[in-house]
């Protein structure tokens, strides 16, 4: 693939004003503050656009987008987000994925302070891709160690806590990053509801193996011979 910088004005447009609506959408949402949180797509060159460090939602721009290559060298005037490691270990992990959300959204950040992950309480979890969302042990924010964590937690699954720190979510395109982080942020501010009585009833890997197999065809357009009866 070509390290040559992409076209600024052209390249992976949609993409990069996917991200844009997505960062303003967590910021009007109250999922993210100020410039805590980051997000990014993939590049057509390799690599892929993350925010620009130390940006509030308002900030950011198309010319503030930056392109972190295939070698993990950024370009352009603007300094990457610090949280870029975990970007491209997600993206080297999982090549189905094509977004990237980081958020330090309350209910998910309150979740990870505990370092508990968030189990199979509710069948809607599997809109992460399994029967949990896992939470990372506590490392450094933009450290090898912390993308190295994350790269291991999204085997298999689109969304991870970080001890201390957050939620990260991913999907095959930035509309299903931000459905998959949305759902398990109120999720988790479920369970924390929950928990306050007594430790939810999780349910079995049988039961959530059924919703997930029924996860393939949600939100699907396929014929009706093609889904399952109800």
């Amino acid at each position: 693939m070509s390290n040559a910088a992409p076209n600024p004005t052209t390249d992976d447009l949609a993409a990069r004003e996917s991200l844009l609506r997505a960062m303003r959408q967590l910021d009007a949402a109250g999922l993210n503050r100020g410039s805590a949180g980051n997000g990014s797509v993939r590049a057509s060159a390799g690599g892929f656009w993350v925010t620009a460090t130390g940006m509030t939602a308002a900030e950011l721009s198309l010319d503030r987008l930056v392109w972190v290559d295939s070698t993990g060298q950024s370009h352009g005037p603007w300094q990457p987000s610090s949280e870029w490691h975990f970007h491209r270990a997600i993206y080297r992990q999982r090549p189905d994925l094509g977004a990237v959300l980081h958020s330090h959204s309350v209910h998910a950040t309150a979740l990870a302070t505990l370092r508990r992950r968030l189990p199979a309480f509710h069948y809607m979890v599997a809109v992460a891709g399994g029967d949990d969302v896992p939470c990372t042990p506590y490392h450094l924010f933009g450290t090898e160690a912390l993308s190295d964590a994350v790269a291991a937690a999204f085997v298999g699954r689109k969304a991870c806590l970080m001890a201390n720190h957050g939620l990260v979510a991913g999907g095959a395109h930035m509309g299903e990053a931000l459905k998959v982080l949305v759902e398990i942020e109120a999720l988790c501010e479920v369970y924390l509801k929950a928990l306050a009585v007594a430790e939810p009833v999780s349910l079995s890997r049988d039961e959530m193996a059924a919703v997930i197999e029924r996860f393939r065809y949600y939100g699907q357009p396929a014929s009706r011979t093609d889904r399952p009866s109800p």
